[in-house]
């Protein structure tokens, strides 16, 4: 029962952290910024990486290691979830290779930021907000296919 609290905390604690960093990368997105912001909004983007591993590391353990797995397995908002949560890891992917190409060189340098970039953070923020509804819902019996 420990073990199952601790993991529900993280899984929790994860997905504010990821939506957190979100949050931070599309305030400070603009259309210019120095390779030194950039490089900035990278970390920050890492900061995102590990909450989204740790949210899914979290997830996968409450889903196999509480004796849940038919509840979970069997619940159609589940696999919305968990489907929601791949897609905005995809769409999390062209954001950080701009990030991680653009960080080095001059910190003074200006670097012209695309527009769709701040769309796919958007795109993952409106995902994320999404989540926690869903497992509100999981969580009251709702979805479960028998």
């Amino acid at each position: 029962m420990t073990a199952e609290i601790f993991f529900r905390y993280l899984h929790f604690i994860s997905l504010f952290a990821a939506v957190s960093a979100l949050v931070s990368e599309h305030l400070l997105l603009r259309p210019q910024l120095t390779r030194g912001e950039l490089k900035r909004i990278y970390k920050i983007d890492g900061i995102y990486g590990l909450s989204a591993i740790l949210f899914v590391s979290a997830g996968m353990f409450l889903w196999f290691g509480t004796g849940n797995v038919e509840y979970y397995t069997q619940n159609w908002i589940f696999h919305t979830k968990v489907t929601l949560a791949i897609l905005a890891g995809i769409l999390s992917i062209i954001p950080t290779i701009f990030f991680f190409k653009q960080r080095k060189g001059d910190a003074e340098e200006v670097v012209d930021v695309p527009k769709h970039l701040k769309w796919y953070v958007r795109l993952q923020l409106m995902i994320m907000f999404v989540v926690p509804l869903l497992a509100t819902l999981m969580a009251n019996g709702v979805g479960h296919f028998s």
